[in-house]
């Protein structure tokens, strides 16, 4: 195997975070095989954030540009990864809204399985094998990718992005022609123009023990004094209309993976347990003591929520001001 290519993705001319990290789950799988990493940029011009993919493990950096890239353009990425994929003895997605979609797609044109939503990677005998979880998160499988092309897409804020300190040199990649069958004419943000659960340092969610929807202005307040913050919630709230899908932490919402992570009034069932408990460190706030969230937090709190969070915002607000 002599190289592993890395997809990375791109929204308004800029890399996504994930981009970084798909890079790194690449340079981990190479460094294993004695394989050197190509990460590919699709984009409809320059995209932001290019040079910064050699010193994150890249050895070489592919550009296709095309003017139909600005959005994602499934039908154009997968018949221009599929046109070099064959070279590859591996090819990295993220398991993000457009690589969830992308990859099967580009396994299809190469005629290989693929391995969706990984949160390890490795190598036995020669052959990558991947690590995911199944059952809604409450066993891991492991799997061997046996044919001449692994394809695999990784969970967002699962491998942390690395600094390998090269340079990275840059080739052009031509897109072959294609059939457009599916057009994206826009990519809508939240309405609300919060930051969200994926991109932040510290989150702050809430869960049913909150009691009403009108009380996530005791986390909203938390998370404006933490500064960098954003407010999650848990499936029961969303489903219940609370809050919007979008701020949704666990199996079937977003994958978090901040500094610290604020849970508030949720049980921890292992459905959100799936979606944060890769977080670096873990606050649980519950009136429970017997609640699941407290066995993997690192700090937790029994009592009242609403007497807690009031505080712990004015003590926050106190270190910030100092």
């Amino acid at each position: 195997m002599t190289a592993i290519l890395a997809v990375t993705e791109q929204r308004q001319g800029a890399l996504r975070k994930v981009s970084f990290e798909v890079v790194a789950a690449a340079r981990a799988l190479a460094d294993q095989l004695g394989a050197t990493v190509d990460a590919v940029v699709l984009g409809g011009g320059a995209v932001d954030g290019v040079l910064a993919l050699g010193p994150a493990g890249a050895d070489r950096v592919l550009t296709a540009t095309h003017a139909g890239f600005d959005l994602y353009n499934p039908d154009g990425y997968a018949a221009t990864i599929a046109s070099i994929g064959s070279n590859y003895g591996a090819i990295v997605f993220a398991a993000s809204a457009a690589g969830r979609d992308l990859s099967p797609r580009v396994a299809a044109r190469l005629g290989q399985a693929c391995a969706t939503d990984v949160t390890a990677v490795g190598v036995e005998g020669g052959k990558v094998v991947v690590t995911r979880p199944v059952y809604a998160g409450k066993a891991l499988q492991k799997a061997t990718l046996g044919g001449p092309v692994a394809i695999l897409s990784i969970r967002p804020n699962t491998f942390a992005p690395i600094q390998a300190g090269k340079a990275g040199a840059a080739e052009i990649v031509a897109v072959p022609a294609f059939t457009q069958r599916v057009t994206v004419r826009e990519v809508k943000a939240p309405e609300k123009a919060a930051l969200d659960v994926t991109e932040a340092t510290v989150v702050v969610s809430g869960g049913r023990g909150l009691k009403d929807p009108g009380n996530f202005a005791l986390l909203e307040a938390l998370a404006a004094a933490f500064g960098n913050a954003a407010v999650g919630a848990s499936r029961a709230v969303v489903d219940a209309g609370w809050r919007e899908h979008g701020a949704q932490v666990g199996q079937t919402g977003k994958t978090v993976a901040p500094s610290l992570y604020v849970a508030v009034g949720i049980s921890g069932a292992i459905q959100h347990l799936a979606g944060m408990r890769t977080s670096k460190v873990i606050v649980a706030i519950n009136k429970d003591k017997d609640a699941p969230i407290f066995k993997v937090a690192d700090y937790g709190i029994v009592g009242d929520l609403f007497e807690i969070v009031p505080r712990l915002t004015d003590e926050v607000r106190k270190l910030k001001a100092e």
